[in-house]
């Protein structure tokens, strides 16, 4: 083999190591991998119903169907996207306080709620380079990739309190209180993930507070609505927020509560000053959307506005989200009793009380990968379990798994 000169481009990509796979996308791989039959995955971030499928709502499907027998060009959106899911997207997360903000939105459709959390980070940098975003202890595994690989800043605040399984409240003010102001907070608007604890409402007051006085910035991550406990309920701290802060930003994710997640359909909006910020705020928007991706997909924003926008179907979609809520918070409820009758000892009432798809089981990294390795039960390292990948043909299964891994712990 000839010797390889310098600036000889046959072995460019030579010196790449070959990357650690993604903590979550890599459990799923190796629960494909794994041939026991009663293997089970509670680590992939989805809703299943109890057949195991993660099912397109009906609403959503007839959606899609009046959506193609109506189209007759598959032209670019543009780089703001879908101009009425755009509109509608917003309805629905800022409730009656949409039309009052109306003139002080700037909002483009994103590749999804991560190109929400991206498209919010790169609009960040640009406006702000030197701010800093905080996120919770724990957050989402990729928020702070998504965010930090803009260039933006990134510290944590205090979030979780594993010992009580609640907010570390009083931790949480703490930090916030001795933020400068321009500093920038990201919330999950419900559904934590991965620790399925949210804010009360008088939580949500204090933190609006603080936010006010510090002069600080919210960022709320909204990729559960409806999810949690209902559609209105699920958006009350984010409206808090929108009603009293002078500036938020919010990115949406419509993968969990209208089943699109592989047509990637999101948001990103900014609620501004006043309408002349929104107005250069929504120009800034569209310049980084074109030179990261240029114009979004529209299937699924196209889907989404026609349920938002066709009262029946729009029912219809509610009542459909309604049930896959129960569902969740029937199987919170039939896990904690199953773990409950074998542990009589522990208190696992906690599972209850959160909500949204996660909890997180708080067990040692060892017992983890013994419930992986051993159990075939699977996870994320943090211990983190999508309460949807439980059912009653597992239930006693994965009670059983959980229990033998604590006792050997």
């Amino acid at each position: 083999m000839p010797a390889r000169r310098a600036g000889d481009a046959s072995d460019m990509f030579g010196n790449l190591e070959i990357l650690p796979p993604d903590p979550i996308l890599g459990v799923t791989a190796a629960f494909r991998r794994d041939t026991d039959p009663d293997k089970v995955d509670l680590g992939v971030g989805v809703y299943r119903d109890e057949y195991g499928n993660t099912p397109v709502p009906g609403a959503v499907r007839a959606a899609e169907q009046a959506v193609l027998s109506e189209q007759t060009t598959k032209v670019y959106v543009g780089p703001a996207g879908n101009l009425e899911f755009n509109e509608r997207i917003l309805a629905l997360a800022l409730g009656p306080l949409a039309p009052q903000l109306k003139e002080r939105i700037a909002a483009i459709q994103t590749v999804g709620g991560c190109g929400a959390l991206r498209m919010g980070a790169e609009l960040l940098h640009a406006a702000a380079p030197d701010a800093v975003v905080h996120v919770s202890d724990p957050t989402w595994a990729n928020h702070e990739p998504l965010l930090g690989n803009s260039g933006i800043a990134l510290q944590r605040y205090p979030y979780y309190e594993p010992s009580t399984r609640s907010v570390a409240f009083d931790q949480m003010l703490g930090h916030l209180e001795r933020l400068p102001p321009g500093a920038v907070v990201l919330l999950h608007g419900c559904c934590h993930n991965p620790t399925g604890v949210d804010l009360v409402p008088a939580q949500w007051d204090a933190v609006a507070d603080v936010l006010e006085r510090r002069g600080l910035v919210p960022f709320v991550d909204l990729a559960y609505q409806g999810f949690g406990d209902d559609l209105d309920t699920d958006a009350a701290g984010l409206r808090l927020l929108a009603r009293r802060l002078p500036t938020l930003l919010l990115a949406i994710s419509c993968s969990k509560n209208f089943g699109l997640y592989r047509e990637r359909a999101g948001a990103f909006a900014v609620v501004a000053e006043n309408a002349a910020t929104a107005r250069a705020i929504a120009t800034h928007q569209a310049r980084i959307g074109r030179r990261m991706y240029s114009m979004p997909p529209d299937h699924g924003a196209a889907i989404a506005a026609r349920v938002l926008s066709d009262a029946t179907l729009y029912r219809a979609w509610a009542d459909e989200v309604a049930a896959m809520v129960a569902r969740m918070k029937q199987l919170r409820s039939l896990l904690a009793g199953r773990l409950g009758a074998r542990r009589p000892d522990l208190d696992f009432s906690w599972l209850t009380r959160q909500k949204g798809m996660f909890s997180l089981l708080g067990l040692a990294p060892a017992a983890i990968g013994a419930l992986c390795n051993e159990e075939h039960v699977y996870m994320p390292p943090d211990g983190r379990i999508n309460l949807a990948g439980v059912s009653d043909t597992n239930v006693d299964r994965v009670a059983d798994a959980i229990v033998r891994v604590l006792e050997r712990s």
